[in-house]
């Protein structure tokens, strides 16, 4: 089973993020700790990819046509660690 870390800003957004879309973020979450990255490649509607540039080494899937989680994967540690969820905003901040 693969384990999930949040970055301490995650909590933040998350207060500001519409209800529908926290919904969906569980519904990521329970997804990429049972089944890992190949889970998430699998459903079409999260549209996972790779990103580049600043984020190098980070994915993205989306949450809604506007929302996305960025994260990583340690798969040595079966880990994802999240460090975003947000507007469709790649810059690091």
């Amino acid at each position: 089973m693969w384990r999930i870390e949040e970055h301490r800003r995650v909590d933040k957004q998350a207060a500001t993020v519409p209800v529908e879309i926290l919904k969906r973020y569980e519904k990521w979450k329970d997804i990429a700790s049972i089944s890992g990255p190949p889970g998430l490649r699998l459903i079409k509607g999260f549209h996972d990819e790779a990103l580049s540039g600043e984020w190098k080494g980070f994915r993205s899937s989306r949450l809604g046509d506007q929302w996305r989680v960025i994260y990583r994967v340690v798969a040595e540690d079966l880990l994802f660690q999240v460090a975003s969820i947000t507007a469709h905003d790649y810059r690091r901040p």
